[in-house]
């Protein structure tokens, strides 16, 4: 008599077999695992750092000024700070120098404003305003005996000022020698304060300061304080009118 045998029991398969043998266990990394997971968090850490960055347009835009040191007033600061804060994509970047250098960068296309102090306008310049000039001693008069040959205080070679400094000089047939060459208007001001020389000057800058007008030379042509800037229309073209106008309230 043949006795009836149960049917095998089918096999476990694999998946199975894998949620057995991982049951109740924690699986731990490799160390080659653990430096992959360092990799990976900072792959992650990066992508959204620049998700971040390039959803912000903040600084995207570069607005580049050209600008003498003595027009760079508390008010023209001011229009600075302001444009930036209304337009957040912009990113300024002032540079202030000699008139001469920052006219050459601005016709080469390294600024999109400049103002420049200049013999004449150019007809491209959109605005342009008288800048009269004088020459100024110390105001201490103990320091005013200037005998030949004359002591003169200048702006560094390639200053406007100081090309036309040497020109009046020679017309008037005075001989003359360079005292103290001053990289900025406040080093050429402390120069002339100090009764180092005689210097020509805006006067709009001697306010303030302890220098009087040299009378035997006192007439001299005025200069131009010229803007230009190559956008006529958009935020650019704002700024460069509401420039135009601090210019303008020079002139008061």
């Amino acid at each position: 008599m043949v006795s009836e045998k149960e049917p095998p029991s089918p096999a476990p398969s694999s998946s199975a077999r894998t949620k057995g043998a991982v049951s109740g266990r924690r699986i731990k990394p490799t160390a080659a695992g653990e430096r992959l997971l360092g990799y990976g968090r900072r792959i992650l850490a990066l992508q959204h750092e620049a998700e971040t960055a390039l959803g912000d347009p903040a600084g995207t835009t570069p607005v580049r000024i050209g600008v003498p040191e003595d027009i760079v007033n508390t008010t023209m600061a001011e229009v600075f700070g302001d444009f930036a804060r209304r337009h957040r994509a912009a990113r300024l970047d002032v540079t202030t120098g000699l008139s001469r250098d920052l006219t050459r960068r601005y016709r080469a296309s390294e600024f999109d404003i400049v103002v420049v102090k200049e013999a004449t306008a150019e007809p491209d310049c959109r605005a342009s305003f008288p800048e009269p000039m004088a020459w100024f001693e110390s105001a201490d008069p103990a320091r005013s005996d200037w005998a030949d040959p004359i002591p003169l205080v200048a702006f560094p070679p390639g200053g406007l000022y100081r090309e036309a400094m040497f020109e009046r000089i020679e017309r008037e047939q005075r001989r003359w020698y360079i005292a103290f060459s001053g990289s900025s208007l406040r080093n050429v001001l402390v120069g002339v304060e100090a009764g180092l020389g005689l210097s020509l000057l805006p006067r709009s800058v001697t306010i303030g300061h302890r220098v009087r007008p040299y009378a035997p030379l006192d007439a001299e042509r005025s200069m131009v304080v010229s803007l230009y800037g190559w956008e006529k229309t958009g935020p650019v073209a704002e700024l460069a009118e509401r420039m135009t106008a601090v210019l303008a309230a020079r002139q008061s």
